[in-house]
């Protein structure tokens, strides 16, 4: 079986910070947007939450939560470059890394020989590595399948580590809270619950056509993850599947044509400039607004087609206002689904014949 690993930073950005400025240790620290009443966090150390205080929270929340809150601005290069040094000590164990984000990845170390190929015993060594080398802590999960190593990685934070063997896996996946499989949010959480699904052994007792009547191409991925089956292997090369771009006002906006103006005016040039690239090589499937409202409700509406069409986005923006039923809005997107690469749609063309 593959010995998977998947490592993931503690509170990485916040974490950077507190180590370059070390006056701020002990205190409850959070990254965060430039002023307390519109900007959000991007995360929060362990010591705000204790509070209660999270990442993608409101500062103005937050402060509410944690009056003594010290809040950041962050620095997106340094963090790149942290990143970067993170990347290269992962190289040192394994050539397939595949990087979620700028603070965790998947390493496949199948076939590492250090540490006799112990999976456990390279995990450590990597955290150790990047302690020493770096000042910062990572947690570690290690198992045979992706998606167990991901859940793992977070079971012993911050800066631990939890090993599943294969001997190990069905017994770990059958006491698996539903809601800790990645993909499982809270709305269909609350679905499996109202059908008195809760753990994985509720799932795996199940025939896999119940699951996809109830809940599609999903339902079958559960399923099949509840089996102990997983067969994605670690991608050293993920391919971008959108593009998109949105802003955060400084006040709520509640006039549809000023927000129609500011689409017109402002984001839909930026969106067009950052999908030229993708255009002649790959093509545009799907466009899309998405719409936050002052209540940090969101809605996305979206529909499949191939280009980037401002009077379709116009008539996107008035369906998704109305589900707002006269909300202000706080944030509003743009964005478009990539076709997927010339090689990918052959093989789908191969594949259906």
């Amino acid at each position: 079986m593959r010995k998977i690993i998947h490592v993931d930073m503690d509170a990485f950005y916040v974490s950077v910070e507190i180590r370059d400025k070390p006056e701020l240790a002990g205190f409850p620290v959070a990254v965060g947007g430039k002023t307390a009443n519109r900007g959000v966090l991007t995360t929060c150390n362990y010591i705000a939450r204790e509070f209660g205080v999270r990442s993608a929270m409101p500062a103005a929340l937050a402060l509410r939560k944690c009056p003594k809150l010290i809040i950041v601005p962050g620095r997106m290069q340094v963090y790149q470059q942290v990143s970067q040094h993170i990347r290269e000590i992962f190289s040192r164990y394994t050539e397939l890394i595949e990087p979620l984000s700028l603070d965790e990845a998947f390493l496949d170390v199948t076939h590492c020989e250090l540490f006799k190929g112990s999976a456990t015993l390279i995990a450590q060594d990597i955290r150790r590595t990047i302690e020493q080398e770096l000042n910062l802590t990572a947690s570690a999960g290690v198992a045979p399948i992706k998606f167990v190593a991901k859940v793992a990685s977070d079971l012993n934070k911050p800066n631990g580590q939890y090993v599943v063997t294969p001997d190990e896996l069905d017994a770990f996946i059958e006491a698996l809270p539903l809601n800790k499989i990645p993909g499982v949010g809270k709305v269909t959480f609350e679905k499996l619950q109202q059908l008195g699904l809760l753990t994985g052994a509720d799932i795996k007792a199940l025939p896999e056509s119940e699951l996809v009547d109830k809940f599609g191409k999903f339902g079958r991925s559960l399923w099949q993850k509840c089996q102990g089956n997983d067969p994605r292997a670690v991608e050293t090369s993920r391919i971008r599947k959108s593009v998109g771009v949105e802003r955060t006002f400084n006040t709520n906006q509640v006039s549809e044509d000023e927000l129609a103006s500011y689409l017109l005016d402002k984001l839909l040039p930026e969106l067009t400039r950052r999908a030229e690239k993708y255009l002649t090589s790959r093509g545009i499937d799907k466009i899309g607004v998405k719409v936050k409202f002052h209540d940090f409700q969101q809605t996305t509406k979206e529909i499949k087609h191939h280009t980037i069409d401002a009077n379709v986005l116009l008539d996107l923006l008035h369906e998704a206002l109305k589900r707002g039923v006269g909300k202000q809005v706080r944030l509003l997107g743009l964005q478009v689904g990539l076709r997927p690469p010339a090689q990918e749609q052959a093989q789908m063309a191969f594949d259906w014949e």
